[in-house]
Parts: C-alpha cells; sequence; structure tokens
C-alpha cells in the first residue's frame, strides 16, 4: 500500500506525539532522573539576583534563605531557637548579648565558622547602616566584639525588647564566607560569590532562565531529602500552570504565583495534591495622603466603604483567605485593639464624598470637585496575578460610586520604585508576617524606601506618629507599650491610610509523586528540608 510522503510524515508525526503523551501521562506517579538524582523542580516570577545576604532586592529572599543561616531562628509560636548560635545571654540591663557560636560549623566551601567572620559580616551590615535602618536593631547596636573564637558579642545603646526576632530575619543578618567577600569588604556594592553555611548551594545559573541548586556537603544539620532543586524562572503564571500540567514543574508554593482561578482549577481535577496555610500576612493596598485626591481623608473613606471585599473572599479567593479589616490580624502581639471595621456600605462612600465637595456628573459618571474629575491611579506588579484579579474588582466597585479607577501594570523594579517615590494614588503593599511584626513593620514606616512612609508622609500627625514608633521600640515598661501602639495602629486606621483586603496565604499544588511539603511560619521562604520524590 502506497501512503505517499504526506502521508508517512504524518503518521511519524503522530506516533512522536503519543509517545510524548505517554511520557507525560506516566509522570504523576513517579518521579525518576536519568542520573537517578533526587531533583525538585520549582517556579518563580522572577530572577534570584547575586544571593547577597546583606542586600535585598533583586536578591530573592527564599534563595537567601536556603544559602545562608542566621545566629537564632524563628522557631513554633514565635518561639527563638539556636541557629549558628547555640545559646546565648542577655544582661539584667538588656544592652549586652552574649552569643555562643556552634563548633565545627564549616561554609560550603570548606572555610571555618567563627566569631571572626560573624564580626567581618556585622561590620560589612553596619558600615551601610543608612540602607539597613528601617530596622531598628541597626541603629541600636553600639558596638559588636569578638570575646574568643566561639563566642560573640553584641552591645546596644538601650534595650531593645525584639533583637532577638529581628536576628532571625532572612536578610541581612545572615552570613556570607571569606572567599565570598570584595576585597574591600563593602557587600553592598556586591559578592563574589554566595558562600553559606545553608542547606543549599548555588550550582548552575543562567540569569532570568534558571537556577540548580545542591546539596552543601558540608552542612552541619540534617541534609534535606532531595538532593538539586532547579528553579525555573518563568514570569507568566498562566505559562507556571502549562508547565506544571505537562510535568515540567512538580511544585507549586507561595502567593501571586498563579491565578486563584488556576489554583482551583487544579484543585478541583483531583490531578494534584494541594494546600493552603495559615494566614501568614495581610494583603492590603496602601492609599497616599499626600498626592493630590487622596489627601482628602474622605476619599480615602469613601475607597474603604466602597470596595465589597466579602466577594473578593467569596469568588476571587474561593475561601483561600480571610477577610482582613484591620492592618494587622487581633493574634498579631499588641494588635488586639477592637478597632471598628469599614463596612462595605456604597450609600455611606456616596454621602462622604457629597460632603466633600465630589458632586457626580450625569453625563460621565464620574464626581467632580473644582474642575477634577475623581480618578485614581493603582499601581500593581505585572507578574501577580492575585493583584490583578483584586484591582478589576475594586475598580467596578469603585465605578458604581463614581470614582475612575486606572489599573497600572508594571514590572517589578518599576513597582518598587513607585512605592519609595510615592508615585501612586493606590498600590498594593503586603504586610511582612512574622517575626516582623508589629515592631519591625511599624520601624520601616519611618524610612522613604518603603510605601508606608509615602502613604503616611500627607497625615497632619505623621510626625508624631513616628515619634511614637520611636518610643515604643525602645520601651521596657509592656503597658506602656500597648498603649503607644493603641496610638500608633489607632491612628492609622482612622486616617484609611491602608484598604486590609485579606490575611494572605500561601498554596501549593504538586503531583503525587512529591510528599513531605509543609508551609513555613515565616513569609518568603521554601520549606525544603522535608520535601521527598517517590
Amino acid at each position: 500500500m502506497n501512503l505517499g510522503n504526506g502521508k508517512i510524515a504524518f503518521l511519524v508525526i503522530f506516533l512522536i506525539i503519543s509517545l510524548v503523551a505517554c511520557s507525560n501521562n506516566n509522570i504523576g506517579n513517579t518521579k525518576e532522573s536519568e542520573d537517578t538524582v533526587k531533583k525538585l523542580t520549582i517556579s518563580w516570577n522572577k530572577d534570584i539576583g547575586e544571593i547577597n545576604p546583606h542586600m535585598y532586592a533583586p536578591n530573592e529572599m527564599y534563595a537567601q534563605d536556603m544559602v545562608y543561616e542566621s545566629l537564632v531562628r524563628y522557631g513554633e509560636k514565635g518561639k527563638i531557637e539556636p541557629g549558628l548560635a547555640k545559646e546565648w545571654d542577655i544582661s539584667k540591663d538588656g544592652k549586652e548579648y552574649i552569643f555562643h557560636l556552634r563548633e565545627g560549623i564549616k561554609f560550603s566551601d570548606g572555610s571555618e565558622f567563627n566569631a571572626s567572620i560573624v564580626k567581618k559580616n556585622f561590620d560589612a551590615i553596619l558600615s551601610n547602616a543608612e540602607r539597613h535602618n528601617w530596622i531598628e536593631a541597626i541603629n541600636q547596636i553600639e558596638n559588636t566584639s569578638i570575646i574568643d573564637e566561639s563566642t560573640f558579642k553584641i552591645t546596644l545603646k538601650n534595650s531593645y525588647y525584639p533583637l532577638l526576632q529581628d536576628l532571625t530575619l532572612v536578610r541581612p543578618f545572615r552570613f556570607l564566607g571569606e572567599a565570598g567577600f570584595p576585597e574591600d569588604g563593602n557587600t553592598a556594592e556586591g559578592i563574589k560569590q554566595p558562600i553559606g553555611t545553608g542547606p543549599w548551594v548555588l550550582s548552575e545559573y543562567k540569569q532570568d532562565e534558571v537556577a540548580v541548586f545542591k546539596q552543601n556537603e558540608f552542612y552541619w544539620g540534617e541534609k534535606p531529602k532531595i538532593e538539586e532543586l532547579e528553579v525555573k524562572i518563568i514570569p507568566d503564571g498562566e505559562s507556571r500552570v502549562i508547565a506544571f500540567e505537562n510535568g515540567e514543574i512538580d511544585l507549586i508554593l507561595g502567593t501571586g504565583l498563579i491565578s486563584l482561578d488556576s489554583f482551583q482549577f487544579l484543585k478541583d481535577s483531583g490531578n494534584y495534591q494541594t494546600g493552603i496555610s495559615n494566614p501568614l500576612a495581610t494583603r492590603t493596598i496602601a492609599i497616599n495622603s499626600n498626592k493630590e485626591i487622596t489627601k482628602d481623608l474622605a476619599v480615602r473613606q469613601a475607597v474603604q466603604h466602597a470596595f465589597n471585599k466579602q466577594a473578593v473572599i467569596d469568588y476571587l479567593f474561593y475561601g483561600t483567605e480571610q477577610k482582613a479589616d484591620t492592618l494587622f490580624a487581633s493574634n498579631v502581639p499588641y494588635s488586639d485593639l477592637d478597632l471598628n471595621p469599614y463596612g462595605y456600605d456604597v450609600e455611606k462612600a456616596k454621602s462622604l464624598l457629597e460632603e466633600a465637595g465630589w458632586k457626580l456628573n450625569e453625563e460621565t459618571g464620574l464626581r467632580e470637585k473644582d474642575g477634577q474629575s475623581l480618578e485614581l491611579d493603582l499601581v500593581i506588579e505585572a507578574t501577580d496575578n492575585i493583584q490583578k484579579s483584586i484591582a478589576e474588582t475594586l475598580q467596578g466597585d469603585l465605578e458604581k460610586v463614581g470614582i475612575r479607577l486606572h489599573i497600572n501594570s508594571v514590572e517589578n523594579q518599576s513597582y518598587l520604585d513607585r512605592q519609595k517615590d510615592g508615585d501612586f494614588h493606590l498600590i498594593f503593599n503586603t504586610t511582612w508576617g512574622a517575626p516582623y511584626e508589629p515592631h519591625t513593620y511599624l520601624s520601616s514606616m519611618r524610612k522613604p524606601a518603603h510605601a508606608d512612609y509615602q502613604a503616611q508622609l500627607g497625615l497632619p500627625m505623621k510626625e508624631e506618629i513616628d515619634k511614637k514608633i520611636g518610643e515604643v521600640l525602645l520601651t521596657t515598661d509592656k503597658t506602656e507599650r500597648q498603649e503607644l501602639y493603641k496610638y500608633i495602629l489607632g491612628t492609622l486606621h482612622e486616617q484609611a491610610v491602608y484598604l486590609p483586603i485579606s490575611y494572605s496565604s500561601n498554596i501549593a499544588v504538586y503531583h503525587d509523586y512529591v510528599s513531605g511539603v509543609e508551609f513555613p511560619n515565616m513569609n518568603y521562604i521554601l520549606p525544603t528540608q522535608g520535601i521527598d520524590l517517590k
């Protein structure tokens, strides 16, 4: 039988596609590597950066946490646990902390971890204090010293109650090996290579495409069950879902990496394992009190009342997150303040705008005042699928009360620049969760590098808020501390500079051959230690 060249070619292509399909269908049952290495493949929406332990974006926090470690760790229910320091002593006046370091620990290049390298890292961090002074610990460190090679001392200017919590942060208080330092020791300008004491070492890297981590052969603790971790950089959420379904990705874990519609679809398919973490932080929108139009308190309050947050929880989040009415959840220390929420009330929103002189133009459907239309810009990060969905819902809600909302989707660096420069009416601004809340997050509000500072800058009591933040961080009296937090958080709530949306959670989707997936007790890290592959 003569099929002809065209038909033969078609049959060849059909057979190839069939073989590929069969191969992909088998992926759901087992994960085998040609060289038998247990390799977990995940995806992220941004490049990892150079993994500098002492600096911020574009360094990704999960990568910094994989490579570097801290003196102490943030444990379950906020308990401070030993890390690179096995124990510590605190003076009666709370100004001196002596850390007894674990002995025999090595960096990933085999060099020794000791008090000398701890001191060198602290010197590098403190030499760049202006960049880090959003953390009050930086401002309170008087000096550091080496007692002996296994004992390190921090002396404070004042008693500062959250010091140990600050030392658990992913950055900047983590430790780079000697060979990773530049010649002048100034890590603010970059590092030679990422050398840490953590469980992972960067083994392959292609910017904006892929990063591969392998186990640190010198790691002192329990090594991960997987031997390699590959991170594929895929900016688009839907492309990430397709890659996951095709078996190119084993696990998706985090927030904003895929849309919640996609998460629900994958969950409902019954083909994959899924999970939702406990609430980790607060998803908010910062409203700029220092920008034309939103400097009007009535406008900020109207935005609060016009937004149907419960509809977002029910129909966008599918119940995966809890509705938020305050900047911090009530279980955050010092945050159970019984503040009155801004309930969903369209008529209240309209009344506030009317009383403030924003009259509805029946022809345009927009409110106007002194010849100016009530139009606002909301800045979102282009790769965050959840921000986009929320923004579109808010846009529809505000239209009902005569406010036109423009959604500006920008790349990551532009998003960060706008937060810092105050170039927004509204901008997404998630809080940081434990161990940052409430003290470190409030401390950062005093610094222009964050959207919080810009959002508050137009408030008549901004100077007083900053003063109270300084006081609350240093008081040793718990009753006074509670009163100060009540003033700070209560005032910010009354001034409506934050539109709380939900108490955000991480989601996880993974194939059946992946086991041991657990959610971390801190934001921005990947819990790789327990994950295994069948």
